[in-house]
C-alpha cells in the first residue's frame, strides 16, 4: 500500500508535501558553534539537519543529531531529524525515534509529519490512532489523512473527516484536497459540490477542478468552468489544448492555442502531439517548424511517430537523422516502423547504428528488430545480440513470444522449441507461441503434445490457444478429437467459438471427407461468425471430395458474401473445372473480369548473399532457371512427413 498517495493528482502531493521544516541557511562545520550558548547551538544544528536532508544526506544529519547532547536538543531536533527520515523514506528510522523521543519533546510538528508519513505509506490505522491521541490538530495533520482515505478509495471516511475539521483550520488547500480526492475515485459530480460550496478559490482551486473535469473525461463542463475562471494560468491553458486533442475536438484546440497569449514549450509540444496524433500530420509539421523556442524531445518524436504510422520513411528518417539529441523512444519508433513497413535489413542496419552511437537497446527495440528479421541470419544475428546485451530469456515472457515467433517465421522449429524449453516461468503466451509455431508449419502432434503438456501445468487456454490447437488437429487429421476440443471451448473454458474456431472445426470435417457434417456446422453457427474463411474451408472440401451440390450453393454464396476477393472465385471455377462444366467455369472467370477482381499470382522467393530471388507460379523467367531445375531433379530428397522432419523427440517435458 506504499505508493497509494503517489496515485492522487500531483496537486494533492504538492500540498501534502512537508516542508515547512526545510530553509536554506549558511552551513558552518559544529566545531565552530560557540558551545557556551546552548540555544545558539541547537538552532543551528537544528537547521543544519534541516539542510543535510534536504540534499538527501541522511547519515550526515543522523551523525550531527547523535553528536548534540541530549540536554541540547529540543522539540524542533527530533522534529527536524524525523522529517529529514520521512523525506527520503526511511518511515521505520522515523517511527523508532518517535517513539524513542521523550513525551515532553513531542509537538504538533512531530505528529503530523509522522501522520504524513504513515498515510504515505498506505499504514492508515497507525496514521488515525495517531492523529486521535493529538491534543492539537493543524491543518497540515488533518488534510495529510484525509488525503489518505481518499488515495485508498475510503471515501466516505475522507468525508465524514473533513465533515468533521473545524471551519476555522480549513483552508484553500484542504478543500481542493478533497476536490481531487473525489475526482480521483470518479466522482465528479461530488467534487464540484464541494468546490461550489468552497468560500474562498484561488487559481490553483479553480485548476484543480478544471483538470478532475478533463481527466473524468467531462470535457464539455471543463470547457464551461474554463470560460468561468476569473482568471486563468498557463496550466489551465495547455490542459485544455491538451484535452481538446485527445477527444479530436481539433478546432476548439487551434482556437484556444491561437488565443493563449503567452505560449510555452509545453504548448507548443502539446498541439504538435495532438494533431499527429488525430492523423493531422500536415498541419503539425506546420506547428513543429514554426515553434520558436527549442523543440522538446517529445515534439520530435510526435512527428516522426506521425510520419511512422503513415508508412512516411523518407521523411520520418530525414527528421530522424536532424534531431539533434535522440532518445531510446526515437530510436525504437525508427526501428519499428522499418519492420512494420517492410524494409527488409533497415531494422537491424538501424539497430547497429544505434549501438555504435552509444545506446543501449531495450526489450522494445528487440522485439521490433526481431518483427523485422525474415532470415536465419539475421534471427540469429538478434538472438546472439540479445544473448550479448543480457537480456534475460528464461523470465522475458514477452521476448521469448516474439523469438519463437521469428524463428517459427521462418521454419526454424528447432531453435524456437530450444527458446522455449529454456524459459523457467511459462505464461499462456508463451505455451500458445509455441503450440501456432508447431501448428502453423503443419506439425500436430507436435502441438497437441505442447498443449497437454500446458493442461498439466495448470495454465488456462483462451481463444488464440484453440485456433492454434484446433488447427494442429485438421493437419494432424484428428477428427474425433478435434470436434471434442471445440466443445470444451464453451463447456469446459467459457470460451465462445469465434469465426476462426469455427473455421477449423468445419476444415477438420472436411479434410475427412465429411461434408454434411462440415455443412450442418455452417448452418447452426451464428450468422455474424459465418465468415469468408469459414465458407472458404467447406468449399476446399467440397471441392476436395468433389461434391458438386453443396459446393455451388457455397461457392455463389462466399462470391456474394466477399465481391472483390479473388479466392472465391478461383475455388468455385476450380470446382467446375473438375466436374468438366466448362460453362460454369466461363461464366465465373467472365464474372471475375467484369468485377475487375484479380488473382495474385502466388510466388515463393529465397535469400542468397542477401539478395531475394522470387519465384512466380509457373515463372522461368529467371535467368539460371534451367540450372536450378535440373538441380532440383538431382538433389531433391524424397518428400518427408512432417513429424518426422523436427528433430528431437517431442515427449521431451517442456514444463
Amino acid at each position: 500500500m506504499s505508493g497509494h498517495l503517489s496515485k492522487l493528482p500531483a496537486l494533492i502531493r504538492r500540498f501534502a508535501h512537508f516542508n515547512f521544516l526545510f530553509s536554506a541557511h549558511p552551513i558552518r562545520h559544529h566545531t565552530d558553534i560557540f558551545v557556551t550558548k546552548p540555544a545558539s547551538y541547537t538552532r543551528e544544528c537544528n537547521m543544519r539537519i534541516n539542510d543535510f536532508g534536504r540534499r538527501g544526506k541522511v547519515k550526515a544529519a543522523k551523525q550531527l543529531f547523535d553528536e548534540m547532547l541530549q540536554s541540547h536538543r529540543d522539540a524542533a531536533s527530533y522534529a527536524s531529524m524525523i522529517t529529514v527520515y520521512l523525506k527520503n523514506n526511511h518511515l521505520p528510522k522515523a517511527e523508532a525515534l518517535f517513539t524513542s523521543m521523550p513525551r515532553t519533546h513531542r509537538n504538533i510538528v512531530a505528529e503530523s509529519a509522522m501522520i504524513h508519513g504513515y498515510v504515505k505509506a498506505g499504514r492508515l490505522p497507525e496514521a488515525r490512532k495517531l492523529f486521535d491521541d493529538m491534543v492539537d490538530r493543524n491543518v497540515f495533520s488533518w488534510t495529510s489523512l484525509i488525503s489518505g482515505y481518499f488515495a485508498v478509495g475510503q471515501v466516505a471516511e475522507g468525508r465524514l473527516l473533513f465533515e468533521q475539521m473545524p471551519m476555522s483550520v480549513k483552508n484553500v488547500v484542504s478543500w481542493t484536497t478533497v476536490v481531487l480526492g473525489y475526482a480521483h475515485n470518479g466522482l465528479i459530480d461530488e467534487a464540484r459540490h464541494v468546490f461550489d460550496r468552497m468560500p474562498d478559490k484561488n487559481i490553483v482551486a479553480w485548476t484543480a477542478m478544471l483538470k478532475s473535469y478533463v481527466d473524468n473525461g467531462r470535457i464539455d463542463d471543463a470547457i464551461r468552468l474554463f470560460y468561468q475562471m476569473p482568471q486563468r494560468n498557463l496550466y489551465a491553458w495547455n490542459i485544455m489544448i491538451s484535452a481538446c486533442l485527445k477527444v479530436s475536438r481539433v478546432c476548439l484546440a487551434i482556437q484556444l492555442f491561437d488565443s493563449l497569449p503567452h505560449k510555452n514549450l509545453i504548448s507548443w509540444t502539446s498541439m504538435v502531439s495532438g494533431l499527429a496524433r488525430n492523423g493531422m500530420t500536415k498541419q503539425a509539421r506546420e506547428y513543429f517548424d514554426q515553434m520558436p523556442v527549442s523543440k522538446d524531445i517529445a515534439a520530435w518524436n510526435a512527428m516522426i511517430t506521425a510520419y511512422v504510422d503513415q508508412g512516411d520513411m523518407p521523411k520520418a528518417s530525414e527528421l530522424f537523422y536532424s534531431m539533434p539529441n535522440k532518445n531510446i523512444v526515437a530510436w525504437n519508433v525508427m526501428i519499428d516502423g522499418y519492420s512494420r513497413n517492410g524494409a527488409q535489413g533497415e531494422a537491424f542496419s538501424l539497430l547497429i547504428l544505434m549501438l555504435r552511437s552509444g545506446f543501449r537497446p531495450n526489450e522494445t527495440t528487440i522485439t521490433s528488430v526481431l518483427t523485422s528479421c525474415n532470415s536465419i541470419l539475421e534471427v540469429g544475428q538478434a538472438h546472439a545480440l540479445v544473448f550479448r546485451l543480457g537480456f534475460d530469456f528464461e523470465h522475458g515472457i514477452s521476448l521469448t513470444k516474439t523469438l519463437l515467433s521469428a524463428y517459427s517465421r521462418i521454419g526454424d522449429l528447432n531453435s524456437a522449441r530450444l527458446a522455449f524449453q529454456g524459459l523457467k516461468a511459462k505464461d499462456l503466451v508463451s505455451w500458445t507461441a509455441m503450440i501456432l509455431a508447431y501448428s502453423h508449419h503443419g506439425y500436430g502432434k507436435h502441438a497437441l503434445h505442447v498443449f497437454a503438456a500446458m493442461l498439466t501445468s495448470g495454465a488456462k487456454p483462451d481463444e488464440i490457444t484453440f485456433v492454434g490447437v484446433l488447427s494442429a488437429c485438421s493437419h494432424a487429421g484428428f477428427v474425433e478429437k478435434g470436434q471434442r476440443l471445440f466443445d470444451s471451448m464453451s463447456h469446459m473454458y467459457g470460451l465462445q467459438p469465434r469465426a476462426e474456431h469455427y473455421s477449423c472445426l468445419v476444415d477438420i470435417l472436411g479434410r475427412a471427407g465429411q461434408v454434411e457434417k462440415a455443412m450442418s456446422v455452417v448452418n447452426k453457427m451464428p450468422p455474424s461468425e459465418c465468415d469468408g474463411a469459414v465458407l472458404g474451408a467447406l468449399l476446399a472440401a467440397c471441392r476436395l471430395h468433389r461434391d458438386d451440390k453443396i459446393a455451388n450453393h457455397i461457392g455463389k454464396q462466399l462470391i456474394e458474401l466477399e465481391p472483390t476477393d479473388s479466392g472465391g472465385y478461383v475455388l468455385l471455377a476450380n470446382v467446375y473445372a473438375a466436374q468438366e462444366k466448362w460453362n460454369e467455369f466461363a461464366r465465373v472467370r467472365k464474372m471475375m473480369k467484369e468485377r475487375k477482381v484479380k488473382k495474385v499470382a502466388g510466388f515463393s522467393y529465397v535469400e542468397v548473399k542477401g539478395k531475394n530471388h522470387v519465384f512466380f507460379v509457373g515463372d522461368r523467367c529467371h535467368p539460371q532457371v534451367e540450372e536450378m531445375y535440373e538441380m532440383l531433379r538431382v538433389m531433391l530428397p524424397p518428400r518427408t512427413s512432417g513429424v518426422d522432419c523436427i528433430q528431437g523427440d517431442p515427449t521431451i517435458p517442456l514444463s
